[in-house]
């Protein structure tokens, strides 16, 4: 009895079941029928739509740990990228301001250049065109090195301009460089003549980039604030007619026979950068071992 169980069991799993062979063809005949009628009729479309409304959330939770790390990684990159071209837009302005600075520099050397090769047009003098080397404004020494010497035909003595009036004159010339004393220099005398009136004085340098002195001028004597200033030729270093400066000032002091004239000069002595040399003969009277300029006595 034992022996047959196990056949009794096999024989009954593969027995055919009438009741469930009818409901799997009513199952299957129902399928046909609701495909039929979706497909020609489209009668489904509402229960299609409630059941995919129903699913929908299925959906974002098994979407949500791949849309959140495509949302984190695009947002990272996305910083990465803005960062590094903030960078690179950071470095291309700096670029454009330091281009923009080296061309309002050389804008205004070519206004500077242009300034002084219409002066140099003005002058009948030929006229060669230096610039600077070095400054040195000491208050009892103004000195600058210009970066042309005898090789260039500079000599000592050689009147100095810029575009807007005298600057100084040669005191050394060396092979290829030259040093220049200002106007303004303690030790310089510039013979000068008042151009309203014709009075001729000295502008002597008192150390001041924008001061000047006019000594030995008297108490009455025609000379009003305004006056122009102008080489009188005297001396035989500066051509006559170049602008000197300007007078700012005029004191009266009762106990000095003299009055105490200040005049400003033309050129813009603060702001050199390149030079106007007159090449004319060279004069006869050239500074002495100290570097000073012998004063003219009109």
């Amino acid at each position: 009895m034992a022996d047959l169980k196990p056949s009794r069991r096999i024989r009954h799993l593969f027995a055919v079941n009438p009741t469930a062979v009818l409901q799997l063809g009513l199952w299957g005949a129902l399928s046909i029928a609701l495909m039929t009628v979706d497909h020609r009729y489209h009668g489904l479309d509402g229960v299609r739509d409630v059941l995919a409304t129903a699913i929908y959330p299925l959906h974002v939770l098994v979407r949500l740990p791949t849309d959140a790390h495509n949302w984190l990684t695009e947002k990272w990159a996305s910083r990465s990228v803005l960062l590094e071209e903030n960078a690179r837009l950071r470095e291309k302005q700096i670029l454009l301001n330091v281009q923009l600075q080296k061309l309002t520099t050389l804008e205004a050397e070519n206004r500077r250049l242009r300034s002084l090769l219409e002066s140099a047009v003005n002058t009948p003098e030929r006229v060669l065109i230096a610039e600077l080397l070095a400054v040195d404004f000491d208050p009892y020494r103004h000195h600058i090195l210009l970066n042309r010497g005898r090789q260039h035909g500079l000599y000592v003595g050689q009147p100095v301009l810029d575009q807007h009036g005298v600057i100084g004159q040669i005191i050394r010339a060396d092979l290829l460089t030259s040093t220049a004393i200002l106007i303004t220099d303690p030790n310089h005398a510039l013979p000068i003549q008042i151009n309203r009136t014709g009075v001729r004085t000295l502008a002597l340098g008192t150390g001041r980039l924008q001061e000047l002195e006019l000594p030995h001028i008297p108490h009455n004597e025609d000379v009003k604030v305004g006056d122009v200033l102008v080489t009188s030729g005297m001396g035989g270093r500066f051509p006559r007619g170049y602008p000197v400066g300007t007078v700012t000032a005029v004191e009266f002091d009762p106990g000095s026979p003299f009055a105490r004239i200040i005049a400003k000069p033309a050129a813009q002595l603060d702001r050199i950068r390149e030079v106007m040399l007159l090449d004319s003969e060279p004069p006869l009277m050239a500074p002495d071992s100290s570097g000073a300029v012998a004063a003219w006595t009109p």
